[in-house]
């Protein structure tokens, strides 16, 4: 399939067709709210921190209801903050975008939306995503102020780098270092402080992955364009490097577990997060792009799989 014929990205007849009043649309679209996938991504690890701390913290006295809370208000932020990266992305890249099949008719480059608006809208998503950050602990809202020194210059990396998707991981996954201290800044654990580095380093080599696998959609349009990617610098290799990467994320995660002292029940969803990664990394093919972007979406279960382990490891 040539990637310079193929449709674009904007879903048809998603929600914001059937139901949001017409000027909203680009707005929501902009924000990538017809597409949850990113949301789920970013949100993800979050979680994954909080259920790292619990399993490290176990015995002493968190409060659910409060836990509960904290869920909500990083799902609130993922939702803001990955439409207020999405909108700073498409600030910066809306020349390249106007030249790429997939992307043309996003908001900016088909004009529906100027810059200006776009600037305006940005100011307002930071705005409220500052209003969830308050409600965290002081560490929390501390690393959450550091986050924006990844947030804004990733864009950019794939103008001078091979390797914006390690980039994107560090961005992607600073979420499991902010959700272990929101649960430990009420009870901290004894020890473990190397369990949430770990699970860090986890995430960013498994969005080292999974978004090579997305960036190959792309490839020919980015190699046209002069865009840079780990799809075109690893090219045919990419397989064994994902693979390669889907392992050292398994590797981390159980070195997270074991330095947080999880219990065993821990390992039987991890085996079965791994066999969902082999099952990616075989079935995967790389000149494919609805192939390639159904088994970047697949990475929602993963994480879920994962999710399900760091909890039953902390009963």
């Amino acid at each position: 399939m040539n990637r310079t014929t193929s449709p674009g990205d904007i879903p048809d007849r998603s929600w914001i067709d059937r139901i949001a009043p017409g000027p909203a649309r680009p707005y929501l679209r902009l924000a990538r709210l017809d597409r949850p996938i990113g949301t789920w991504l970013l949100l993800y690890p979050c979680w994954w921190g909080m259920a790292l701390a619990l399993g490290a913290a176990a015995g002493s006295g968190v409060d659910a209801w409060r836990v509960a809370w904290l869920a909500v208000l990083f799902a609130l932020g993922a939702v803001v903050m990955r439409g207020a990266g999405c909108v700073v992305n498409d600030i910066l890249d809306r020349d390249f975008d106007a030249r790429v099949a997939r992307t043309s008719t996003r908001p900016i480059p088909s004009g529906q939306v100027s810059v200006a608006q776009a600037l305006a809208y940005l100011a307002g998503l930071l705005a409220l995503g500052l209003a969830i950050l308050l409600q965290f602990n002081p560490p929390t809202i501390w690393l959450g102020v550091a986050s924006l020194a990844l947030v804004f210059p990733y864009p950019l990396m794939k103008r001078i780098t091979w390797w914006p998707q390690l980039f994107l991981g560090l961005t992607f996954n600073w979420g499991a270092l902010m959700g272990w201290t929101a649960i430990t800044g009420a009870a901290e654990p004894s020890g473990a402080v190397l369990a949430p580095l770990a699970l860090y380093a986890a995430g960013v080599v498994w969005t080292l992955g999974y978004d090579t696998i997305y960036a190959h959609q792309d490839k020919e349009d980015d190699a046209r364009i002069g865009v840079r990617s780990t799809a075109l610098r690893l090219g045919p290799a990419s397989r064994a490097w994902v693979g390669g990467f889907y392992a050292a994320t398994v590797a981390g995660l159980a070195a997270a577990g074991l330095l947080a002292e999880l219990s065993p029940l821990f390992l039987a969803p991890l085996a079965l997060a791994t066999l969902q990664l082999t099952w990616q990394t075989a079935r995967w093919n790389p000149d494919d792009p609805a192939n390639c972007l159904a088994k970047f979406k697949s990475n929602k279960w993963f994480a879920l799989l994962v999710l399900l382990a760091l909890a039953a490891g902390s009963v």
